[in-house]
């Protein structure tokens, strides 16, 4: 499967967020890939708050993870990878646990997890054109 979707602003985000609605019936572990500044966690914001995840969400640039109480679909997992120096560490953090959860994992950075990144997890691509809001996903698995 691949699906492109266009988010025109991050103020503009009901298709992003009818898509991965759907998306949510087949997958778990979600992974986002983009240049620093694509929007991988301003999108994932998003995706929480259509969720039901009230309260401040951020980066887990230093933690690696942060989990968020949700309304619809109870814990969620926020992974930013950018700081591991070697795909191990997350067996060190519980990775397995976290994929054996159900609940939903979004991961950022998901190239430093190597082989830990299970092959059915969906991929998302972000392509941000910065002279304007506009990014464009490409949605793989």
């Amino acid at each position: 499967m691949q699906q492109s979707l266009t988010v025109p602003s991050l103020e503009q985000t009901e298709e992003l967020k009818r898509v991965f609605r759907s998306l949510y019936e087949t997958h778990t572990v979600f992974c986002f890939h983009g240049e620093l500044g694509a929007g991988k966690t301003s999108i994932i914001k998003v995706l929480c708050q259509d969720l039901g995840v009230q309260g401040g969400m951020s980066s887990p640039s230093f933690s690696i993870v942060n989990e968020y109480d949700s309304l619809n679909k109870g814990l969620i997992y926020h992974f930013d990878l950018y700081r591991l120096r070697e795909p191990s560490e997350l067996i060190e953090i519980g990775w397995e646990d976290y994929l054996n959860s159900d609940s939903i994992l979004f991961v950022e950075w998901p190239d430093k997890g190597g082989g830990f990144i299970p092959e059915d997890a969906l991929h998302i691509f972000i392509d941000a054109d910065h002279s304007s809001d506009l990014r464009t996903l490409t949605i793989k698995n």
